[in-house]
């Protein structure tokens, strides 16, 4: 069944459903209230980005806004939501919340916070905030609650940022913990807690000035649900959210049900964990289908690590098989908890994707985007017309922190890598782009940049040749050359350059990753992990992966050769090595000479004995 096939299928299957339980005449009220729901947190994104303080959030949209039920379910979440929190990071925080305190303990006006590790299993800047939902102003049931989580820009330890470190061997170093802790009660601000997240961060004006548009945001959120309840009553409110998640289920199940059943390997690895850095880490998954449900089983993980790169099983395996789950089987529709009702995690405690509790997760999200690019390797084969090439498959963050030489304030500014994304079999592949755990979160604007920190752009512009050959491209990586114009120091936290971005059906691979610091005397350090000091003159040479190639290049369209080699994304030599396609130095391409090649090509060896394997 191809997907659009399902979505109809999909949509048929839901009216049906919607007709037996309560009468098609309340059906176009259901989606109006479903519609209102998904529209809400996308309201919510939005002021937050507008009222935050940090860069982190009002720049580059290191958050998540939804709504999730009493028992901690996701009902919506907004389309800016960083995917790695869209999967369940809300809905972890509410559960727990509502285990320590009972629902009966959380009061109209609450409003908590919760970063607790052993409970989410993501680095503790991560913060969750939630506060009730009920169906009348001061009492009545609690219908949801409305949460936001945010990237706090510091809260404490060993480095700037927290998360920054690649060499913290247990989470106490990497700053404090709030587990579900009452930030307002009754509506009351606990100035308490407000000093001890003053006094608990190196930038309180900042984080202040963020938890500030945090808690507006959920105050707001909770009002406009509420309005929805008080205009459609309660029973319609519920009976819309049983709709939506049925909705999201029948997508799965179709899907499942139109699979082979069997069991599905493969196998990528990390470079290493920050501490060992001659030692690999392993991820092997298997993907299993039996027509009813489909369980991804980390059958062959690494066991926790010494350094950084650990997450919590919420925040590890749970969170990348939800990730793969929903690229994989609908992308485009909106999120919620029916999405994950058929899917089975299985993983013991111990490992890296399940850290016990007092692991250091400071680079919880990094080692997320190779497991996913994983789990949908596995999943090529009973999906083969879903099945995409591998992408650059790393956060590739890195942060510039120091004093400002004109105020003598501490700075801190945090960037991830764009990089290219795998071709398909009808596409090529897209980028630059973050990681499929961010989804489109947005460079901060270089003029923005240079304003406040002691660097300049050098230059700024794709990298020729870096995605995977292919029938169908892989998308591209970016070449980035900052000029330090003053003493700081740049933290390096760069994956995935061990482990290229693999091709599909004969496609190549794509270039890893490239970090030089060139010193204003002409020395040269290549490295991916770790903290230098930089000064003026000094150069950052930043150069990205790109994603994998689909298809053998020597099917690729000839137009889309030449528009390639023109406007610089494969170089000649490319074109003619890999594309079989001949160019004289006018760009002018020699029809002949390529079919001749390109004849050759397609008899060659290596492809005989492909189509003899198949």
């Amino acid at each position: 069944m191809k997907r659009g096939d399902a979505v109809n299928a999909s949509v048929t299957g839901m009216a049906k459903v919607d007709e037996r339980k309560i009468g098609f005449e309340d059906l176009i009220t259901l989606h109006i209230i479903r519609n209102d729901l998904v529209s809400i947190p996308n309201q919510i994104d939005r002021n937050v980005t507008r009222t935050a303080f940090s860069q982190l959030i009002n720049e580059y949209k290191d958050y998540a806004v939804g709504i999730v039920d009493p028992d901690g379910d996701l009902i919506s979440q907004s389309r800016g939501s960083l995917l790695i929190f869209a999967a369940n990071a809300l809905g972890t925080a509410v559960r727990d919340g509502i285990a320590l305190h009972g629902a009966d303990n959380i009061a109209e006006g609450d409003v908590l916070i919760s970063n607790h590790a052993e409970t989410l299993g993501q680095h503790l800047n991560n913060v969750v905030m939630y506060t009730p939902i009920r169906a009348e102003r001061g009492h009545g049931e609690i219908v949801a609650y409305f949460c936001i989580l945010m990237h706090w820009i510091d809260v404490g330890g060993i480095l700037v940022g927290s998360s920054t470190s690649t060499s913290t061997t247990e989470i106490f170093q990497e700053g404090i913990q709030f587990r579900s802790v009452k930030l307002m009660h009754r509506g009351e601000r606990s100035e308490d807690m407000f000093r001890m997240i003053r006094y608990n961060t190196r930038f309180p004006d900042e984080l202040i000035g963020d938890v500030e548009a945090q808690i507006a945001g959920c105050l707001l959120g909770r009002d406009m649900v509420r309005q929805i309840v008080g205009k459609y009553g309660v029973d319609r409110f519920h009976s819309a959210i049983t709709t939506m998640r049925d909705h999201a289920r029948h997508l799965s199940k179709v899907a499942i049900e139109a699979a082979p059943k069997g069991e599905f390997s493969a196998y990528a690895f990390l470079d290493n964990d920050g501490v060992n850095l001659d030692k690999t880490v392993p991820i092997g998954v298997t993907v299993r289908l039996d027509g009813k449900r489909i369980t991804v089983d980390y059958v062959n993980v690494a066991d926790q690590l010494s350094g950084p790169m650990n997450a919590g099983r919420n925040g590890g395996a749970v969170a990348a098989a939800r990730i793969a789950l929903k690229c994989l089987i609908s992308p485009d529709e909106p999120l919620n908890e029916g999405d994950f009702d058929l899917l089975d995690v299985e993983i013991p405690e111990g490992k890296f994707l399940s850290a016990r509790r007092n692991a250091p997760l400071g680079l919880s999200g990094h080692m997320i985007p190779t497991t996913v690019d994983t789990i949908l390797r596995a999943l090529a084969e009973p999906f083969p017309d879903r099945a995409a090439a591998a992408h650059h498959g790393t956060y590739g963050a890195y942060a510039f922190h120091g004093k400002s030489a004109a105020t003598g304030k501490p700075f801190f500014h945090l960037d991830t890598s764009v990089g290219g994304w795998g071709a398909s079999s009808s596409m090529d592949g897209y980028g630059p782009s973050r990681s499929n755990v961010h989804g489109d979160t947005s460079d901060v604007p270089i003029e923005v940049q240079e304003a406040y920190y002691p660097f300049r752009f050098a230059s700024y512009r794709l990298r020729c040749d870096s995605g995977g050959v292919g029938e169908f491209r892989g998308g591209l990586g970016v070449e980035k050359v900052y000029l330090v114009t003053g003493p700081c120091r740049i933290t390096l936290k760069i994956d995935r350059t061990k482990c290229a971005p693999w091709g599909v059906a004969g496609g190549g691979e794509g270039k890893v990753s490239e970090v030089d610091i060139v010193r204003r005397d002409g020395t040269h350090i290549r490295s991916f992990k770790g903290t230098y000091d930089v000064d003026d003159g000094d150069r950052i040479v930043i150069r990205t992966g790109g994603g994998g190639g689909y298809g053998h290049a020597w099917k690729r369209d000839l137009d889309r050769v030449k528009t390639d080699v023109r406007l610089g994304y494969v170089s000649r030599d490319s074109a003619l090595t890999h594309y079989g396609v001949f160019f004289n130095d006018a760009l002018e391409m020699d029809v002949d000479r390529t079919t001749v090649r390109r004849r050759e090509m397609a008899q060659s060896p290596a492809v005989a004995r492909e189509q003899s394997a198949v």
